[in-house]
């Protein structure tokens, strides 16, 4: 299914456009994804973070991982030259965001993400709640200069985790998640476990419950607009 672009979004459309994915433990996440293969394009989508966080709170859900390539220094630099407030900003201005930034685990990799850290810190960003994801290119032990990144990065970031290569994913994706690696998974969990942690940390635990709208009727339709005479 998909979510109709001439008819409200009502919880129960945005819940059946979503793709059920069973972990091992038994729990269900529900994924909107586009099903294309791993090489395909990306789908031209909204770029304003509020409207991800509008879609998830109608969908009702209470937790929700939006999955970007936003470059996050580019956009700082380039708001701060225009004097506009940019997407970083605004992703990270949303209602219990944890932002995630995540890089190759190289040496270009962590320069680019030290880039971007800097520019965050001078725009006032909230570091203090991020968290940062490591992502090894190879097996072997991460090169000096990422190890030393790794560290100036903890003064900075709520905390580092690093995240092993897997043969699998890099091919594949994440199909057959099955066939991914046990320390893959650990990282995941070690992921989940920093973010959930970060945003404790700034809004109490338990956490507030998440805001959610009030839920259209299925058979709502859309008022016909009123054209002048």
């Amino acid at each position: 299914m998909s979510i109709p672009p001439d008819r409200p979004a009502t919880r129960q459309r945005i819940q059946q456009a979503a793709s059920g994915c069973r972990t091992s433990e038994g729990h269900t996440w529900q994924v909107l994804t586009d099903h294309q293969s791993w090489s395909s394009a990306p789908l031209p989508l909204p770029t304003d973070p509020a409207a991800w966080h509008q879609l998830a709170a109608a969908g009702g859900w209470q937790a929700v991982v939006a999955d970007t390539p936003h470059a996050v220094a580019q956009d700082i630099i380039a708001a701060r030259c225009a004097g506009r407030s940019g997407q970083t900003a605004s992703w990270c201005a949303l209602p219990f965001a944890v932002p995630v930034l995540s890089a190759a685990a190289t040496g270009p990799g962590v320069q680019a993400l030290q880039i971007a850290v800097k520019a965050a810190v001078a725009e006032g960003l909230p570091l203090g709640r991020a968290v940062v994801a490591l992502t090894s290119t190879g097996e072997g032990r991460p090169p000096a200069p990422v190890r030393a990144a790794a560290t100036m990065l903890r003064s900075h970031a709520f905390a580092v985790v690093s995240v092993p290569h897997d043969p699998h994913i890099r091919t594949h994706g994440m199909s057959d998640s099955h066939r991914v690696r046990p320390k893959t998974i650990t990282a995941g969990h070690d992921l989940a476990r920093a973010v959930l942690a970060s945003a404790r940390a700034a809004w109490g635990d338990p956490l507030p419950a998440a805001r959610m709208p009030a839920p259209l009727s299925f058979d709502a339709v859309v008022a016909p607009e009123k054209v002048p005479a």
